[in-house]
């Protein structure tokens, strides 16, 4: 695999490999719920919870009562955002929610969600998950003509684009929206008295639907309709718009591309095992990729042990397949976040000391595989080595259940420039170096694609493989600040 990977003569400089500004970042969690009579704003609170794993900047709940919109976000967990009284003060009978880590425009209130505006047809509240490849080039127009931003992020461009076609209804005019806009998106939309979701026509970013009783939820994924009590209808299509109100539900089916482009970093590390995703159960694929990974790599060994949690599953998996003892050598510090979602480097270097610990008693004298879900920068995993090696192990062997991350991805992760990939810019043996590991494996790509029952063609491995199935931006217009200068 060494061929696939940039070349180096010499050493590699630790300089080189930490000082990147911006790294691989989950994208944002939605919820939205429709049930009169219910306690809305709780419901979605718990909601978000469940969906806490995919953003840590920021959260928001908005809700309708029939007449207005009632929003309250802040920056922080949903547990610091959120408290009894103003839980209390969100009444009404729908509501939508957010979780964040920026994509797009800083780290800043302005920027939380859900975003509530006011336009000819009266309110309207809406909560995205994604990254909009042409959101600068829209921004220009609109602001040729006479348009107003708040906000730093790409959703205002939606909500501009909604007031635009405000003639029409708002199905209408979300639909008309989609013959504009080009990249990932999965939305959760709400004015006074509808729910609406809707989800872009390569369906990159998830988006599900759930019942309670008689009433109906949207999410991200399937853990925060458990959460919540409500059973798992089914995946919203590629291009869908699906409508909640009084009436019930309906579906319009929107512009969609000839074949789905699901993102495959989901199931490799961004989603809860616990949820479903277009079909597949994340538990299990994470299990498969690590039998495929044992299928391609034996390596000599005592013991197997994931770095927690994304790569728990992965870990069986290989110890199943490999026929080696599966054991728990990293004890991690629950109440701590995702090293990969803080949004500076300083907070990244505590978290991995904050978050995991070798336990020397097990790992002592062994020769040990450490299995993660993917190497990204390289920076933890060499701290994670490193801790394994000062607890007295033989060996330590690291494999990545899952290809070298080699392009950016421009559909709502937080890379923008592939010098941020360590696999981008360094051949496999620098990187065994660097990370100090006794041996290196990543998981092919066709490795990958046989964890997964659909076929390649309906997934999204830009990341692996620098296919692209939306056009992508200029490196201009790809930075993460690039709407900051205004339109």
């Amino acid at each position: 695999m060494a061929g696939e990977h940039t070349g180096f003569d010499g050493p590699v400089r630790e300089r080189d490999l930490s000082r990147d500004r911006s790294p691989w970042h989950e994208e944002c969690g939605i919820f939205g719920i429709y049930a009169p009579g219910k306690d809305v704003a709780r419901l979605a609170y718990y909601g978000l919870f469940a969906l806490q794993h995919r953003g840590q900047e920021s959260a928001g709940i908005a809700v309708a009562d029939g007449r207005h919109i009632a929003v309250h976000k802040g920056m922080g967990l949903v547990a610091e955002v959120f408290n009894q009284d103003n839980l209390r003060a969100l009444k009404g009978n729908l509501a939508i929610g957010h979780v964040r880590y920026s994509t797009t425009g800083a780290s800043s209130l302005v920027n939380a969600q859900p975003l509530v505006f006011r336009y000819l047809r009266g309110m309207v509240a809406i909560a995205h998950n994604g990254n909009l490849t042409n959101a600068n080039r829209l921004r220009r127009e609109l602001g040729a003509r006479g348009s107003i931003f708040q906000s730093s992020t790409d959703s205002e461009v939606i909500v501009n684009l909604i007031a635009r076609y405000s003639q029409e209804p708002i199905e209408a005019a979300l639909r008309r929206c989609q013959d504009e806009l080009e990249g990932a998106y999965s939305l959760v939309v709400m004015t006074e008295e509808k729910l609406i979701g809707v989800r872009d026509p390569f369906g990159v970013r998830p988006l599900c639907l759930g019942k309670m009783g008689e009433a109906w939820v949207l999410a991200s994924e399937s853990c925060a309709l458990d959460t919540v009590g409500a059973a798992f209808c089914r995946d919203i299509e590629p291009g869908e718009i699906v409508v909640i109100d009084s009436q019930g539900v309906r579906s319009i089916q929107g512009r969609r591309a000839p074949h789905s482009a699901h993102c495959i970093f989901e199931y490799v590390y961004f989603a809860r095992p616990d949820s479903i995703l277009d079909g597949e159960t994340v538990n299990l694929v994470r299990r498969e990729l690590g039998r495929n990974l044992a299928r391609e790599y034996r390596v000599a060994a005592d013991v197997v042990i994931p770095v927690p949690d994304s790569g728990i599953a992965a870990a069986a998996g290989y110890a199943e397949a490999a026929g080696l003892p599966f054991i728990e050598g990293l004890m991690k510090n629950r109440y701590v976040g995702r090293t990969f979602i803080q949004p500076t480097q300083e907070m990244r270097d505590l978290g991995v000391r904050l978050k995991l610990n070798p336990i020397k008693s097990i790992l002592k004298d062994k020769r040990v595989i450490i299995i993660d879900d993917s190497i990204v920068r390289g920076t933890t995993s060499r701290r994670i080595v490193a801790m394994v090696r000062q607890a007295g192990v033989r060996e330590v062997h690291l494999l990545a259940a899952s290809p070298p991350v080699l392009y950016p991805c421009y559909y709502g992760i937080d890379t923008s420039a592939r010098g941020e990939l360590i696999a981008a810019r360094y051949s496999l043996e620098d990187i065994r170096r660097h990370v100090g590991a006794d041996s290196l494996y990543y998981l092919s790509l066709e490795g990958l694609f046989r964890s997964v029952s659909r076929g390649a063609e309906n997934f999204c491995a830009a990341c692996f493989s620098g296919r692209y199935p939306i056009p992508i931006p200029s490196p201009e217009e790809a930075s993460k600040y690039s709407l900051e200068g205004g339109a």
